[in-house]
């Protein structure tokens, strides 16, 4: 057992404050993790926002970095002083696990979503009582996190944190929605709605894989401009005449859009804009969109579901790692850097749009 710092939401919709907890030592499975940075995410203040009560309080992140300092009895390929990124824990032995989709193990609501571990316990507890944690099998709000050890990738040492740390959901969601999903073959016109951290993500695959024309939505002006630095071929604001000037911008409309925004308004223009046999993938947490079917069944759309873009971490991580290293995935860009003591500013200029991906950064 150690005493950690940790970011605590006492209750749903509760501000993060930063509190003394205790944390167990790592079990047979697990993984002991001195974080050194964790992106900070939309999906932690929304699941924070939204958390049942009976599950508080409550230690979010999910896009943790850190060096290994313990290792449980049964994990291999790992040992202590390796840097790591920190994803999404899976179970490894279902169905969609077995078939290199881990994103979607029916075990993940569990070891995901629980607030703890699949027997009920959590690694962590605040003035002897339990403080839930586990979320997306890391809760990386903390100075130590126990993870799964399914959960924890290697990276080169010279990696920095702050890049690393997103890759563990937003940049692998945005990137691996093109290239482990869409797959679009050079040339192909792709339109990317939302130039936040997941949205950029995906611009630069598909910049990197030679799609043209890739053309960027957003209403933030300094993330449009960002868009063009990353690549972009055009940049729009959201308003009418949205879709005309995006079937013109395409040649008739796009062969894939990606939209992250998850706004019903934004997703039926998105199906406005593809052309006949397009693909959209929606990777947005938004609610419910009603859809002209008729329209879709005459376009022949195609529409994914994604979640962590349909990746597998122990594989993806590394190939987006080596695209960074030839400067194909410039994730750097998009990251500003806050002291993890301050993850309440990290929150406001994610929340205002001053930034696109806040990373907390540990001493």
């Amino acid at each position: 057992m150690r005493r950690v710092r940790a970011a605590v939401a006492e209750a749903p919709g509760a501000p993060f404050t930063v509190r003394d907890a205790v944390l167990d030592d790592p079990r047979h499975d697990e993984v002991l993790v001195r974080m050194t940075a964790a992106g900070l995410c939309h999906t932690d203040l929304g699941m924070r926002d939204t958390w049942p009560r009976r599950r508080t309080p409550m230690v979010f992140g999910h896009e943790g970095a850190g060096v290994v300092e313990a290792v449980g009895a049964d994990v291999t390929g790992l040992t202590a002083g390796d840097h790591v990124c920190l994803t999404f824990a899976s179970c490894g032995g279902c169905e969609q696990c077995a078939a290199d989709h881990p994103a979607y193990c029916l075990d993940a609501p569990v070891l995901n979503l629980s607030g703890g571990r699949a027997d009920g316990t959590t690694p962590l507890s605040m003035g002897g009582a339990p403080l839930y944690a586990g979320f997306f099998g890391q809760s990386s709000f903390a100075t130590y996190a126990v993870v799964r050890a399914r959960g924890v990738v290697k990276v080169p040492p010279e990696l920095p944190a702050t890049v690393a740390a997103p890759l563990g959901c937003g940049g692998q969601t945005g990137a691996g929605t093109v290239l482990n999903r869409l797959r679009p073959p050079a040339g192909s016109a792709l339109v990317v709605v939302g130039a936040g951290g997941v949205g950029l993500s995906a611009l630069m695959a598909a910049v990197a894989v030679g799609c043209d024309p890739v053309v960027a939505v957003d209403p933030v002006a300094s993330r449009l401009a960002l868009a063009t630095e990353l690549g972009a071929t055009a940049v729009l604001a959201p308003g009418d005449g949205l879709v005309g000037t995006l079937r013109e911008l395409t040649g008739g409309g796009a062969h894939h859009v990606v939209e992250t925004t998850g706004r019903p308004e934004m997703i039926r223009r998105a199906v406005g804009a593809l052309r006949p046999r397009g693909e959209l993938a929606l990777l947005g947490l938004g609610g419910e969109v009603s859809f002209d079917v008729r329209g879709l069944l005459a376009k022949g759309v195609r529409v994914h579901g994604v979640i962590e873009g349909d990746s597998d971490p122990g594989r993806f991580i590394p190939e987006l790692v080596a695209l960074h290293q030839r400067g194909r995935f410039p994730v750097d860009r998009l990251v500003t850097a806050f002291p993890f003591e301050e993850i309440g500013a990290a929150e406001a200029a994610m929340r205002n749009g001053s930034v696109v991906k806040p990373v907390l950064a540990f001493d």
